[in-house]
Formats: structure tokens, sequence, C-alpha cells
């Protein structure tokens, strides 16, 4: 029993030495738990879904028109993305710097 519980307090607290081979066998495993592990463990697929879709996509003001409402340029950026069933998180005007025109519109898709 003292054996084992020794033993159980040094792997727990791990008071072997660098140079020791318990070292050497917990870096293996280590290595072998990394290059091993299946990629699906590691996958976090509502992230994914969220955020590695987002798009943001320019409309320009000559295809929609100066006075168009939010909801045309949104059906035109869905259109323009491929995305007819996506979600508008952000609308922003994009003007020029010079004159102050309005040129079109960055919109955000998810």
């Amino acid at each position: 029993m003292g054996l084992l519980l020794n033993s159980t307090r040094k792997i727990v607290f791990w008071t072997y030495p660098r140079t020791s081979w318990q070292w050497d066998v917990l870096c293996v495993l280590i290595l072998v738990f990394i290059f091993l592990s299946p990629k699906s463990w590691f996958e976090n697929s509502e992230f994914r879904r969220i955020h590695m879709r987002a798009t943001t996509v320019v409309v320009s003001s000559d295809l929609i028109g100066v006075q168009a409402d939010k909801d045309a340029i949104e059906r035109r950026a869905k259109a323009l993305a491929a995305r007819p069933d996506g979600h508008v998180t952000g609308l922003r005007e994009r003007r020029d710097e010079k004159t102050g025109r309005l040129i079109g519109y960055e919109v955000d898709i998810r």
C-alpha cells in the first residue's frame, strides 16, 4: 500500500527529475497524444459555423441606387455572396474620401 501511495504522489506532484526514464516516458506520451489524436476532438462546429463563414460583400451604389432602403441592400448583398439564407450582421456606408459621395455599402453576412 505504501509503494502505491508513494508512486501516486510522485506522479501527481511530478517529483521525477528531467534526466529520469519517467520524464522521457511522459514526453513520449505527450507527443503520441498530439500526433495521434483525431482532429475532430478539437473542432467546434458551432464556432466554425458562426465565425468562419462570415463574409463581407461590397455592394456598389450604382447597382442599388442612391436612395435604396436597407432591405434592398441586404437582398443584393445576399445575392452577390450566393447566400440567400445568410444573416446580415453589419451594414456600413462607403464614401469617397475626397468628395464624400456615397460609393457603396459594406455588408457583413453570416
